[in-house]
């Protein structure tokens, strides 16, 4: 972690970036970091090491991926956790995660896409008619997947401007569905031996499936330590932190994340927390929060309460099931990743109960004082089942509260006065 100032203009000119653009993003973006994390007080050492990874969020890691792929090796970029890491890093790719968390370029969006379409997507697409994302265009691959049919749309329109591949993504989980799923599966490490000209072996995807769950541990055990009160990281921070998990190097992200899972569990310990114990104990469940999209955590630890739990795509479906390590034969794994993946609950599927049953385990072993049903404007599956999860979490005796929203900072007073009324009313 060098204090050293690094020019990186030269290597996003060879990328393709529009600099003054881009300047223009990191700086809004460097902006909105300082005043949303560093302004935290009593936050642990170990964020330390996020904050560093953030400072260099277009640096460093682009130039660990740029001398990469100038060696020969490939990078993937991939828009949703459905896509197995385990995969591409057993074919001989890394993995990235691919910018979706602020509105760019909506002008240019709103050209090829509807004007009311979900603002993910219309950012996933915007980063990329801006050219103001590094990630996009160090991707020798972008993966998409069917989890919706604005998703499905959008793909079509990128794979005209970058080598894209769509996998299908049943919306049932019978044994039909889940034996489909696997078929997609094989189809995927054939298209990825195809770009990185290295076979996928039970070893090499044995491997791959121990170094990705360890990092998944290292999660858990992060977020387990969210249970205590008072509660030693604060939302914002836990959530960065499976942000970034999206694209960092994954062994020397999966050490750091220990020592700061060590770190925590001495603090609770030590009963050292980020809150005044007692502070209303927010769950958070609904759409994925890409980065930088902190919007909501910072609302609600703003007001004085503490989130302490995200049951969606960038939270505990992000780390909390793991894929089986007895087998040893390729058949074996596939069968295991397979499982695993469509376990993942998400609101693309029907039906999705799994889902209400994850809130609900999840409020109770948190011990979350109420849940926030977050969705962006426009996600039609998050938006219908709002109000079936909002049902549930009642019938639970917990209160709930229910957010429809977008990236902009437009709402950001009324909904900061919505939340302070909900954390008045679960105290």
């Amino acid at each position: 972690m060098s204090d050293a100032v690094v020019d990186y203009h030269p290597m996003w000119a060879e990328l393709g970036l529009d600099l003054p653009m881009h300047d223009a993003l990191l700086e809004a973006v460097g902006g909105m970091y300082g005043s949303t994390f560093m302004t935290q007080k009593d936050r642990p050492a170990g964020m330390g090491y996020l904050d560093f990874v953030m400072s260099e969020v277009h640096g460093l890691r682009i130039k660990e991926l740029h001398d990469f792929r100038k060696s020969g090796g490939k990078v993937v970029g991939t828009y949703c956790l459905y896509v197995p890491e385990e995969l591409i890093r057993a074919a001989g790719a890394w993995s990235v995660g691919i910018c979706a968390g602020a509105e760019w370029a909506y002008d240019e969006v709103e050209q090829i896409l509807p004007r009311n379409t979900c603002a993910l997507i219309k950012s996933m697409v915007g980063f990329k008619l801006g050219k103001v994302c590094p990630y996009l265009e160090e991707s020798d691959l972008l993966i998409g997947e069917t989890t919706c049919d604005g998703k499905k749309k959008a793909y079509e329109e990128l794979g005209k401007m970058q080598n894209l591949y769509t996998m299908e993504l049943p919306q049932m989980k019978r044994p039909k569905d889940v034996a489909f799923w696997r078929s997609e599966l094989v189809d995927l490490i054939a298209k990825l031996e195809e770009l990185t000209g290295k076979k996928v072996t039970a070893e090499s995807l044995a491997a791959s499936i121990k170094e990705v769950n360890d990092k998944r541990r290292a999660l858990q055990r992060v977020n387990a330590a969210r249970a205590a009160d008072p509660t030693p990281i604060s939302g914002l921070d836990s959530l960065l932190a499976v942000q970034v998990a999206f694209y960092d190097d994954v062994p020397r992200f999966t050490r750091m994340m220990n020592a700061l899972a060590d770190e925590l569990e001495l603090r609770v310990a030590d009963g050292i927390g980020v809150a005044p114990k007692g502070a209303p104990r927010i769950l958070i469940t609904g759409t994925p929060m890409a980065l930088p999209n902190w919007k909501l955590h910072e609302i609600v630890e703003k007001a004085g309460g503490v989130v302490v739990g995200e049951e969606m795509c960038t939270g505990s479906r992000y780390y909390e099931k793991l894929v089986d390590e007895d087998a040893t034969t390729l058949d074996g794994m596939l069968d295991d990743l397979a499982a695993k993946y469509l376990d993942i609950n998400c609101a693309c599927f029907t039906p999705n109960t799994g889902r209400i049953d994850d809130v609900i385990r999840m409020a109770k072993g948190l011990k979350a004082d109420g849940v926030i049903d977050y969705a962006l404007s426009f996600c039609g599956t998050y938006q219908i089942e709002s109000a079936g999860v909002a049902k549930a979490v009642q019938a639970a005796d917990m209160p709930v509260l229910r957010i429809e929203t977008d990236y902009s900072v437009e709402d950001v007073g009324q909904l900061s006065t919505r939340v302070e009324a909900f954390l008045e009313m679960v105290k």
